[in-house]
């Protein structure tokens, strides 16, 4: 199934069709399911917290989905990191960000920009995110820096490492790696542009 007939599906399903949460979990949950057929390793959610996220979000979707579930692989140090640092600055402890935590560490280990490696359709659906559910970590990013970069550099500094060169960002000769444009097209876009007619 393509990335964009599962985000349909979903959101047929959804509690709330209208409501933010509903369209990132989706989104998430369409590329994973796109990607292979391990949802867990592909999202980054254990068999419970898949199952918790689908009986909230899309109930009526939570059979299918458990039949996607697998085994969760370890998880890379890296990924473990980031969702460490996602629930320190977490606005709440509530199972729904905790769920999201999980989604965007494992996420965040893809190549693309975070908002693209999620499903998103840009950057600022990513900072409606981070900001609902983590607002302490998204009202640090002050100069709007690269997500993923911006979180390295975070676990970097919480551990006395420093990563850049230069004191002052804007004299570093890698700015536009860490500031430059997100630009690209949304992948659950690409999916429906890759379909065979």
């Amino acid at each position: 199934m393509n990335a964009q007939d599962a985000y349909d599906l979903l959101m047929a399903a959804a509690v709330n069709r209208d409501c933010f949460d509903s369209h990132a979990a989706a989104s998430v949950l369409a590329l994973g399911m796109s990607e292979g057929d391990n949802l867990c390793a592909r999202t980054g959610l254990d068999g419970a917290a898949l199952d918790g996220l689908a009986a909230r979000l899309f109930p009526t979707r939570r059979a299918a989905l458990a039949d996607m579930a697998g085994p969760l692989p370890e998880a890379e140090v890296e990924q473990d990191s980031v969702r460490a640092l996602l629930m320190q600055h977490a606005g709440h402890d509530a199972p729904l960000t905790r769920w999201f935590a999980m989604m965007i560490a494992r996420r965040a280990m893809e190549p693309d920009h975070l908002w693209q490696d999620l499903g998103l359709r840009d950057r600022g659906e990513l900072n409606t995110l981070l900001t609902r559910h983590f607002g302490p970590l998204a009202a640090k990013n002050t100069n709007n820096m690269k997500w993923k970069r911006f979180f390295y550099r975070q676990l970097c500094e919480a551990e006395g490492f420093v990563l850049c060169t230069t004191p002052v960002c804007t004299d570093c000769a890698d700015f536009d790696m860490c500031f430059g444009e997100e630009t690209g097209e949304a992948r659950l876009a690409r999916a429906r542009l890759t379909e065979p007619t």
